[in-house]
């Protein structure tokens, strides 16, 4: 074996060209993934994201290699990779190039793309996990239709794709297709039916098969102002708000049941609370601010 050889395959981080690209990008990222930094001297942003860039690298340890490529000197190879503006970045896992960014990023977005990039996940997953973003922009863009397509591509590629088929179901619930929320999350396995998303989502099925009716909602006001002990009348108003994304009015209803008569018919308003904590999710602020005050409500 030639030393100088194997001295330079264990380097994490080094100039490459034209000549070396192969060894050291295509057929190294065969071994860990390897960042590929289109750069020049005259680049000031270069100046910038090469030091920062370096320093997250060497971090990891040889987790994940870094080539400098001098577009200046290799002008043949970042017309290959149609490098437009630089300084870019690319990343190699498998010999295929799998994510990239442009710019001089700030040193903690480095490090996400790097951390993800050395998480040891195959290309296609790496692929997934770009979808699955795209969607969830899609989704907060409340572009639910497109999200919806994202998310139905990512399930027919992969149907244990937790992330997607719930994903697919949260856009079918916004376009009011309940029953293909249903048909979507019958994909889901016994063995998932405990995770988090899953029980929000179906949640969210739940209280979504109860559509609002205004006429009964005003039928319900008129009967909770009439007698304000009336906790049916309060807790169907609480299901009927929720449903209108009133959510807010549904939560104040429900904790006052708990407060004033908690075992009222079996403990259901504390039961129902729960089950729309899981439908708005964990991290939700709503989710966070109910569980806190229903917890002063039971324990105070």
């Amino acid at each position: 074996m030639n030393t100088s050889n194997a001295a330079a395959d264990t380097e994490i981080i080094k100039e490459g060209s034209q000549a070396t690209f192969t060894s050291d990008v295509i057929e190294a990222s065969r071994q860990v993934p390897v960042l590929v930094d289109f750069w020049a001297p005259w680049c000031g942003p270069c100046k910038q994201l090469g030091p920062i860039i370096e320093k997250v690298v060497s971090e990891k340890q040889g987790a994940v290699k870094l080539v400098k490529i001098n577009v200046d000197e290799n002008q043949a190879i970042a017309g290959q990779m149609r490098i437009q503006s630089i300084p870019a970045v690319y990343a190699f896992v498998d010999g295929q190039p799998v994510d990239g960014f442009m710019g001089a990023l700030p040193e903690g977005e480095i490090r996400s793309f790097i951390d993800k990039i050395s998480s040891g996940k195959s290309p296609d997953d790496i692929a997934a996990d770009q979808k699955l973003a795209e969607a969830a922009t899609a989704f907060e863009e409340k572009d639910y239709s497109v999200a919806a397509q994202i998310y139905a591509g990512l399930v027919k590629e992969n149907h244990d794709n937790i992330a997607a088929i719930t994903g697919l179901a949260h856009c079918q619930l916004e376009l009011g297709d309940i029953e293909a929320a249903k048909t979507t999350m019958s994909l889901i396995p016994p063995s998932k039916q405990d995770e988090d998303a899953v029980r929000q989502v179906l949640a969210a099925i739940e209280l979504a098969a109860n559509p609002v009716d205004e006429e009964e909602l005003a039928k319900l006001e008129e009967k909770l102002a009439a007698n304000p002990d009336d906790h049916q009348a309060r807790y169907d108003l609480a299901i009927s708000l929720n449903n209108k994304n009133e959510r807010q009015q549904a939560l104040d209803h429900l904790l006052h049941i708990v407060r004033t008569d908690r075992e009222w018919n079996d403990d259901a308003a504390r039961k129902l609370l729960l089950t729309f904590f899981e439908s708005w999710g964990g991290s939700d602020e709503m989710t966070i601010n109910g569980r806190r005050r229903l917890s002063t409500a039971l324990f105070s």
